[in-house]
């Protein structure tokens, strides 16, 4: 029943799809609220919990694809220069991101042990480039901000990964750092990398080889690329590697020989990924409506703060001293959505089933922030970019 409702909806929203365009309703908005609304109506909450395992494998899927096509379609170029603003973002607003969200965490649940903060500050640290897709297609907004933008809902995702092992690792040890350490850089970190290298190396070798031979048809080029993350999901699991940290090396290792890997990644994943993407909110949605009873007052200011403060104040560090507007470190500090990075770590947390004291607290928060963010950065984008352009314009500047 799950799956037919969801099948109807996406058949629906695709008749419509060009009119919804113009409008504040994103699709991720759409989804999100259709599984809130007719969770009640359709009782679907027992069919959730038991196919609750095949949306996780479906979102680990649509993630694996997400990291690999972003990190394919990288200039690793432009990452070389420190004072491209997508490496500002990347490198100091991120660990600030982290420190903070984890700190506020402690202070508003002091029942949460460091580790668990760092848990939830890791989940919520990656930005979603799908739910600010307005903000980076609009051409009101300057080139450089957009690319920055998108590079870093890109990239941050991936980074993330390693901080939510390695504080997992710690929760569920009781906080035993050294063999925490040890089993998350050979097993997860050392292993993902070392496959996903070798992988996308190999794979991108032998794509390139094959269209100078001309033994590749031109309609199987976009499904060969996709087998690699595929194999990294697989084989991840019988390695006990992160299947996250080999898709998003793999990425960046496949472009050394095979240039044209971001194209074909890309039109994959914005095509056939975007229904992997949106069965995951749609999930969301559901799953939301069941937790919504047990979220309280202290969440709500939680996922506030992780929206403003925690975004906002490591951003226009990162940015300072670039001679950035003040109006544009705001519009890069708050159009930082949470969404499809934030859900899938999220289950892959509680996948894991750690048993530690501050599950439900995480799980809370997470759910709650990310819906705060899916509604309050799709209805704000478009008046959001209205905004920055006045001020652009009183300023007289064009960043």
């Amino acid at each position: 029943m799950t799956l037919l409702v969801f099948i109807l909806l996406l058949f629906l929203h695709g008749l419509f799809s060009r009119r919804l365009e113009g409008t504040l309703i994103t699709a991720p908005i759409l989804f999100t609220a259709a599984g809130f609304f007719l969770e009640p109506v359709l009782q679907l909450s027992d069919a959730v919990e038991n196919q609750s395992n095949v949306f996780l494998q479906l979102a680990e899927i649509g993630l694996v694809m997400l990291l690999f096509a972003d990190a394919s379609r990288t200039d690793l170029r432009v990452l070389k220069s420190i004072r491209a603003l997508a490496v500002r973002l990347l490198s100091v607003g991120m660990l600030l991101t982290i420190v903070l969200g984890a700190g506020i965490a402690l202070w508003i649940f002091p029942q949460l042990t460091i580790w668990e903060a760092g848990i939830l500050a890791a989940i919520l640290a990656p930005t979603d480039a799908g739910l600010g897709q307005i903000i980076v297609n609009s051409p009101l907004v300057p080139e450089r901000i957009r690319q920055s933008l998108n590079v870093e809902a890109g990239l941050n995702d991936g980074l993330s990964v390693p901080f939510l092992l390695f504080f997992m690792s710690l929760a569920s040890l009781h906080g035993d750092p050294e063999k925490a350490l040890g089993n998350f850089v050979v097993e997860q970190l050392g292993y993902g990398a070392l496959l996903g290298a070798a992988l996308g190396l190999l794979g991108g070798l032998l794509v390139q080889l094959a269209i100078e031979r001309k033994w590749i048809a031109e309609n199987y080029k976009q499904i060969t690329l996709v087998v690699i993350p595929v194999l990294c999901l697989l084989l991840s699991e019988h390695f006990g590697a992160s299947m996250f940290i080999a898709a998003f090396v793999a990425g960046l290792f496949v472009q050394i020989r095979f240039k044209e890997a971001g194209k074909h990644s890309v039109e994959f994943t914005e095509e056939w990924g975007q229904l992997l993407n949106l069965s995951v909110f749609f999930l969301f949605g559901m799953l939301t409506f069941s937790y919504v009873g047990a979220i309280q007052l202290t969440h709500v200011f939680y996922a506030i703060l992780s929206l403003t403060i925690v975004r906002m104040l490591p951003v226009g560090l990162a940015l300072s001293g670039t001679g950035l507007q003040t109006s544009t470190k705001l519009f890069m500090g708050w159009f930082g959505p949470r969404g499809l990075a934030s859900i899938v770590l999220g289950l892959v947390f509680l996948e894991e089933e750690l048993l530690i004291a501050g599950e439900s607290t995480i799980r809370l928060s997470v759910i709650t922030t990310v819906l705060l963010s899916i509604f309050a950065h799709g209805f704000s984008a478009t008046p959001g970019i209205q905004w920055y352009r006045r001020k652009l314009a009183i300023a007289k500047v064009e960043e």
